[in-house]
């Protein structure tokens, strides 16, 4: 929307103008030949007299937040409002929600794949619901040979790329390449804010294949997993590792855990979600016969998964991690949303739909539970944020987000949002 028009005021004609031009009730035979002259010169466009003609681009004052404060003050009265509606007024409330300056909403943040009869690389992109369009993200610093999504010998199964949301950054930990062995010797770091990516400290141990990640109060959290061969050692190693250390003085190093109890968790890629200061996983996802585990990061130890949790996890799982300490899991069968409760050891179902059937992929955060489905082809999302108490109970609210042309969502995360120019 452009900016307010400035207010219109009649516009006279100049003083040679006027004088090329006498008053017709006085007009005299001196005037033919002034306007003979006139007439002989290079013909000029007539313009509207009582419209004002727009300044040249370097004249152009930018306009104020809100008239008659200081742009600093202005922001402050206007942060508290959603972005959508600061966007959908002017140009320079949607120049202030795209500036750094402005407190960061959250973004809706994708691994894409562009498919396995391709050899295109990862991309990434990070989807503003603001602006409602994707925008691709810089290529990260791969290694070479880089990870890959892909292999000949197994076309029916895609090879996990294992990414984490920690600390307000998206952070790669694990993968393969064409050979089928560890393609990232170290963690690669997307910073929002910055819009750039940066490797991390090396792992502590062999370089993972697949693993189980995820991020705990901040930090990534590594355990378990397959390197370019089987290892007990290195399936049952764990760390931890803060990746907003990357560009500051404190010490960016991984910090071990206390070994896992067995080797279970080398079979598959598998989430590792924090709840309640407690890190949950399981070996396994869908419906298979599982095996789960518990850290408690107070105690420093291993723990047994609760039965009920156990039983109920069917699914990919995600937990929003911003004091909400919900764990939400997609039942990709029945089509069902449930979250767990730590009281009662049960799951109850937020929301059953056919969209949700096949899901894969979810990430939580803001309120909001996105869902990759159709494929990757597009994400749903659902609003979970507490409802007013109704007389009747309505489904909470869901809408789609197509994936960009031509890609299919891999994996998904809630983050910052980008700044960017307008």
């Amino acid at each position: 929307m452009a900016a307010p028009a400035a207010a219109k005021r009649p516009r006279w004609p100049p003083a040679a103008a006027a004088a090329a031009e006498p008053n017709k009730r006085h007009r005299t035979a001196a005037a033919a030949p002034m306007a003979d002259a006139s007439a002989s010169a290079e013909p000029r466009p007539r313009l509207h007299p009582y419209r004002r003609e727009p300044p040249p681009p370097h004249q152009q004052q930018q306009q104020p937040l809100l008239p008659g404060l200081p742009d600093h003050l202005a922001q402050l009265c206007l942060a508290p409002l959603p972005p959508r509606l600061l966007h959908a007024v002017c140009r320079p409330w949607r120049r202030l929600i795209s500036s750094p300056s402005f407190p960061p909403y959250l973004s809706l943040y994708a691994v894409l794949d562009a498919g396995a009869t391709t050899d295109a690389a990862v991309t990434f992109a990070a989807y503003d619901a603001v602006a409602g369009r994707w925008d691709e993200l810089p290529a990260p610093p791969m290694p070479s040979p880089p990870p890959r999504l892909w292999h000949p010998s197994f076309l029916s199964r895609r090879l996990p790329l294992q990414s984490v949301s920690a600390a307000g950054r998206l952070v790669l930990v694990a993968g393969s390449t064409h050979s089928l062995t560890p393609a990232l010797p170290h963690p690669v770091v997307f910073d929002p804010s910055a819009q750039r990516w940066r490797l991390g400290p090396r792992f502590p141990f062999a370089p993972r294949r697949w693993c189980a990640a995820g991020a705990a109060r901040g930090r990534v959290f590594v355990a378990g997993g397959v390197g370019a061969g089987y290892d007990a050692t290195d399936a049952r190693s764990a760390a931890t590792w803060d990746p907003a250390a990357v560009a500051s003085s404190s010490s960016p190093e991984w910090e071990p855990l206390p070994p896992m109890r067995d080797c279970r968790f080398s079979r598959d890629a598998a989430e590792a979600v924090c709840s309640g200061g407690k890190v949950c996983m399981v070996s396994l996802r869908g419906r298979g016969a599982k095996e789960g585990a518990v850290y408690d990061l107070a105690a420093g130890r291993w723990e047994d998964m609760p039965p009920g949790m156990l039983a109920g996890w069917k699914g990919s799982a995600a937990a929003a991690g911003d004091g909400d300490d919900t764990i939400y899991v997609v039942d990709e069968e029945r089509g069902a949303l449930r979250a767990y409760d730590w009281g009662g050891d049960r799951w109850r179902t937020v929301v059953e739909s056919e969209r949700l059937k096949g899901a894969a992929e979810m990430a939580a955060g803001g309120g909001r539970v996105c869902v990759a489905a159709d494929g990757g082809a597009k994400v749903i999302v659902i609003d979970v944020t507490p409802q007013k108490p109704t007389w009747r109970a309505a489904p909470p609210p869901m809408w789609e987000v197509a994936a960009p042309e031509g890609k299919r969502v891999v994996a998904l995360h809630v983050l910052p949002r980008m700044p960017r120019a307008e």
